[in-house]
């Protein structure tokens, strides 16, 4: 099921497994939805990852100009401030 649910919802999510949990992850960090999707019951889940539902509180902290200006990306996901600490 984790397979097929990968092939078709990989694009938009990383999902994964626990022993008792579904959890989906957007790929989109911008995305106008919940960034995060955790269920116990699969049929419920599905749903979701077809119509997830609203964000709470504000998008990514990268997208906040402030530090948007100050990080650089080093690679895929990780950042690097090269300002010196404030004294």
């Amino acid at each position: 099921m984790l397979a097929l649910l990968q092939e078709c919802y990989g694009k938009r999510w990383a999902i994964r497994r626990t022993e008792n949990l579904w959890i989906a992850t957007a790929e989109d960090p911008h995305a106008p939805h919940a960034p995060t999707l955790i269920e116990h019951d699969i049929e419920r889940f599905i749903r979701q990852l077809e119509d997830p539902p609203a964000g709470a509180g504000r998008r990514s902290m990268l997208s906040v100009p402030w530090i948007k200006e100050r990080l650089f990306e080093v690679r895929e996901g990780v950042y690097w401030d090269d300002t010196p600490p404030a004294n």
